[in-house]
């Protein structure tokens, strides 16, 4: 059983990060730990890799999903009004 729950945390954590793998490297993810969950990069990163910053397992919960998902769409919306600035 611990087993699988071993491989259901790896397939969660890669999931997550697949999900980002097009933006990954675009955004500064401390300004969005800091602006949108009061948090250190050290914590968003540790979470985008499966780790509570203490050793342990650390996945997103529904509610910061929910938190990185509005980050992102605002995100997104201040990109498209600088654009259309230009």
């Amino acid at each position: 059983m611990e087993f699988y729950v071993i491989q259901l945390t790896i397939l969660l954590i890669m999931q997550t990060k697949s999900k980002l793998k097009d933006i990954y490297l675009f955004i500064v993810w401390g300004n969005i730990a800091r602006e949108y969950f009061g948090k250190s990069s050290s914590w968003l990163y540790n979470k985008m890799n499966g780790r509570d910053g203490n050793g342990g397992e650390g996945h997103f919960t529904d509610e910061e999903k929910g938190k990185l998902k509005k980050a992102l769409q605002d995100f997104a919306n201040k990109i498209l009004a600088c654009a259309e600035t230009l």
